[in-house]
């Protein structure tokens, strides 16, 4: 379900609106949210406290009191019987103190800092902790907002960094001083002018109470407050339906019609005991799933794509541009006569514990949705590639952002397509032998600033990787595809659930991918400027002359790079010859 609200003029921002995140961009330390020890770890241990002084009471007296007994069990009754609530309170009150005390140390030892070109964090009372995020290398920026701190109206910040471990988090914030500092820094890192960071509607305060309540029941997406242009909606109906029809689904059918069967065989009722933690552990999967990614939005912003779900508990992230390595667009079995697809990504980040659940999260763009969201969806996370090469440079965006005809050929002619149709170079008739379905859907073909590949007849795929985020390319050969003259190809990128991957292809026609992918990739990534991409806003003239120049000894211009020649490459052994251009049979 899509929608193109409209943009309502900036309003002139407020002064309190101004402050809430402008000191905290000022090179300067700043200290989290007051609440943040409470917020980390002070509810959970009262509650651990409670349980096990409720637990250990009996040997809490004989301690303290040796030598007395209770009569009735009851130590308040106890300590008030003989005199000693003096002493209790007092130590109680101590212990808070001291608790406090920790709690307060650790809030004034963690602090941040941002300048023009990174995120610091340092923390730690006893063993400091020291971690950098830079602005360049940022891959993503993510506010959580659990339920506890939401009713506190705070928030964590996480900077997703390139590299294992790397994020940077800052926990807590007040709510409205971690969207405003989200915006600020991605504001640093796209290369614009300072002055354009508080553009947005102001926002007035109507008293503490007033505004947590405000929040607590305000939309997850504000599309005015986040200058968005297009949004792409999930329907919770169409998510249950995909949950149902997932191959999770099927796989517990199976173990429970298993199950049934052993016990009608053996008549060992035993068997069903096992249903009951299965029964537990689907449940809570789906229901995690599905609170997950209820109000799950895909939204265009200036600053890069924002990905918002959740209901009581909400996560909200924004990927600046040219920060997705691959995209891979899949449809099930199941989903195949609804017409359903989900979209899939890689980031140069990785986490492990508890942040790789998130992170599973965050790889998935679009759960469940029909082609024409894939549509909108794909033009929205890699602008420029849906659609540009067929209706050519004259073409304006705005044209085919209003679903003309050539802005849809490149994904109508992609997702259930087989064949030669739409540009792709397939598998040969021999490679039935090993792709016995999907031998003639089995293919790739090259856009402007991508490689396409399309895979699978059963399980529907199309897998595409921009140019200038290709780290490597491999040919491959195994015994049984030398025998056939077959070979694959395997366009490598950061590490995610998207593998580029074609296999089966004619010996020649791998060669040809291999080339043509590392010659274009060089030239992508050499005009590549999505690392500071609102500093194009400023130099539309210098980037459309660059675009017009003709490469050297091809003769086509460098913004048309669907004609450029390859130049020849040496064949390895077992190769046969490849004609010196990269044109597609």
């Amino acid at each position: 379900m899509t929608f193109r609200p409209g943009t309502p003029p900036p309003a002139p921002p407020t002064r309190g609106d101004a402050a809430a995140a402008a000191p905290l961009t000022d090179g300067e330390w700043h200290r989290l949210h007051p609440l943040t020890p409470l917020l980390k770890g002070g509810i959970f241990l009262i509650v651990i406290l409670g349980y096990v002084l409720n637990s250990l009471r009996d040997q809490l007296v004989e301690f303290f009191i040796p030598g007395e007994q209770q009569e009735d069990g009851d130590p308040v009754r106890y300590v008030y019987e003989h005199g000693a609530v003096g002493w209790v309170l007092l130590g109680i009150a101590v212990f808070l103190v001291v608790l406090i005390g920790l709690f307060y140390l650790s809030w004034r030892m963690h602090e941040f800092r941002v300048t023009g070109e990174i995120v610091e964090v340092r923390s730690g009372v006893l063993f400091r902790n020291h971690r950098k995020a830079r602005l360049d290398r940022i891959q993503g920026i993510n506010i959580q907002r659990p339920l506890v701190p939401r009713v506190f109206g705070t928030a964590k910040l996480e900077i997703a960094q390139a590299g294992n471990d790397a994020n940077v988090q800052l926990a807590y914030l007040g709510a409205r001083a971690a969207d405003d500092l989200r915006q600020r820094i991605l504001v640093l890192a796209s290369g614009a002018k300072d002055d354009d960071a508080h553009d947005g509607p102001a926002r007035r305060s109507n008293g503490a109470l007033q505004d947590r309540v405000d929040e607590m029941f305000s939309p997850e997406l504000d599309p005015a407050a986040v200058h968005a242009t297009r949004i792409v909606k999930v329907r919770p109906g169409r998510l249950i339906a995909s949950m149902l029809l997932s191959g999770t689904t099927l796989f517990i059918l199976l173990v429970v019609a298993a199950m049934i069967v052993s016990v009608a065989l053996t008549g060992e009722y035993g068997f069903l005991f096992g249903l009951f933690p299965a029964v537990i552990g689907a449940g809570g999967y789906y229901i995690r799933k599905f609170s997950r990614s209820l109000r799950y939005t895909i939204a265009e912003t200036r600053d890069g794509i924002r990905i918002g779900y959740g209901l009581v508990s909400t996560s909200n992230e924004t990927l600046p541009p040219g920060r997705i390595h691959a995209v891979s667009v899949a449809q099930p079995l199941l989903w195949r006569p609804f017409g359903w697809w989900d979209i899939r990504i890689n980031r140069a980040t990785s986490a492990t514990g508890a942040a790789s659940s998130n992170q599973q999260v965050s790889s998935i763009i679009l759960p469940v949705g029909t082609a024409a969201d894939v549509r909108e969806v794909l033009d929205i996370i890699l602008p420029g590639l849906v659609g540009t090469v067929v209706a050519g440079p004259e073409a304006s965006q705005e044209a085919l952002r209003e679903g003309s005809a050539e802005a849809v050929n490149v994904v109508d002619d992609s997702l259930t397509t087989s064949g030669d149709r739409g540009g792709f170079v397939h598998s040969p008739r021999r490679a039935a032998w090993l792709r016995p379905f999907a031998f003639r859907r089995n293919g790739y073909r090259f856009v402007q600033g991508a490689v396409l590949l399309r895979l699978g007849a059963v399980w529907r795929s199309l897998v595409i990787v921009p140019l200038p985020r290709v780290q490597s390319v491999k040919v491959e050969q195994g015994p049984f595809e030398r025998a056939l003259r077959l070979a694959a190809v395997h366009v490598h990128t950061v590490a995610g659930p998207v593998s580029a991957r074609v296999g089966a292809l004619d010996a020649r026609d791998a060669q040809r991918l291999w080339a043509e992918t590392a010659h274009r990739a060089v030239e992508a990534a050499a005009v590549d400027t999505t690392h500071r991409w609102r500093e194009r806003e400023a130099r539309p003239a210098v980037a459309t002359q660059a675009a017009d120049e003709p490469v050297p000894g091809s003769g086509a211009p460098a913004g048309r790079g669907e004609d450029r020649a390859t130049g020849a490459v040496p064949p390895g052994p077992g190769w046969d010859d490849v004609p010196p251009t990269g044109a597609a049979r």
